[in-house]
């Protein structure tokens, strides 16, 4: 059952699936090479992306995003300010820093970048599983040819922000949570009202608190109804500041298309 924590949640636009996924691949990837020990191995990194997620990248920021993701940063708490440094940087020393963390402590390695092949966008290409499929791969360039690939990956953004590598494609999450109401379709949501005389407000708020409440247990943990209500504070905070900032700023946003349209 998925959470409602996984529906509404605070991410970079402006696409869910081709800039906030990609941004949580880049990041997962890094993390992937310092839990196998191989980070420090690594001297090189590029990436491809496929289908659907190619189309439509550069307006998307699919690029951008995977870069600030392999960089160590995740969609909701991303320094936006940062990101046209850090990009401008990437471009000009031909060079990315991996971000990550190893039991809670930072983890950073340089590596070389080409600003002209660290991405490759496959137009015409899709990968079997998905229409947005992405391949990160890292290298070794002090090894022989057929021995410089110390790692390679494939995701696929399957929409909303969620991303699945191709090992873990279509399994079902083998700790899902259970809960009273379970549904698959607007049909069983109906249906659970109806048999249970509630309405579809109480219903999913008794789901996520009994999704929250495995963290109940701990020491000085926060109680599942505190856990919501914080979390939902949140969500209204951050969008009364996005929409503070775009009252108060002037100018075009990043990536909105110009010019007159069409009649």
């Amino acid at each position: 059952m998925i959470s409602v924590f996984d529906m509404f949640k605070i991410g970079i636009g402006p696409s869910s699936s081709h800039t906030v996924g990609p941004m949580k691949a880049g990041q997962q990837f890094v993390d992937d090479l310092i839990r196998k020990e191989l980070i420090s191995t690594v001297t090189r990194v590029s990436v491809e992306v496929y289908g659907s997620l190619s189309l439509t990248g550069k307006g998307h920021h699919t690029d951008k995003a995977i870069i600030m993701g392999l960089a160590g940063n995740m969609p909701d708490t991303v320094n936006i300010e940062s990101i046209p440094k850090t990009l401008e940087e990437v471009a000009l020393n031909q060079c990315l820093t991996l971000g990550g963390k190893n039991n809670g402590h930072e983890v950073l390695h340089q590596v070389h970048f080409s600003s002209k092949n660290g991405i490759i966008f496959h137009h015409d290409k899709n990968l079997p599983l998905h229409e947005n499929g992405m391949q990160i791969h890292a290298f070794d360039d002090t090894k022989e040819e057929n021995e410089k690939k110390v790692y390679s990956k494939t995701y696929y953004s399957i929409g909303g922000g969620f991303i699945v590598d191709q090992e873990h494609f279509g399994k079902t999450e083998a700790n899902a949570p259970t809960v009273s109401y379970p549904f698959c379709s607007a049909k069983e949501i109906l249906a659970n009202c109806e048999e249970n005389g509630t309405s579809i407000s109480a219903m999913v708020m008794k789901n996520e608190l009994e999704i929250h409440a495995n963290t109940a247990n701990t020491v000085n943990a926060v109680s599942p109804e505190a856990k919501v209500e914080d979390y939902f504070a949140q969500i209204w905070e951050t969008m009364c500041s996005c929409i503070d900032q775009g009252k108060n700023t002037e100018g075009i946003f990043a990536g909105a298309v110009t010019g007159t349209p069409p009649c």
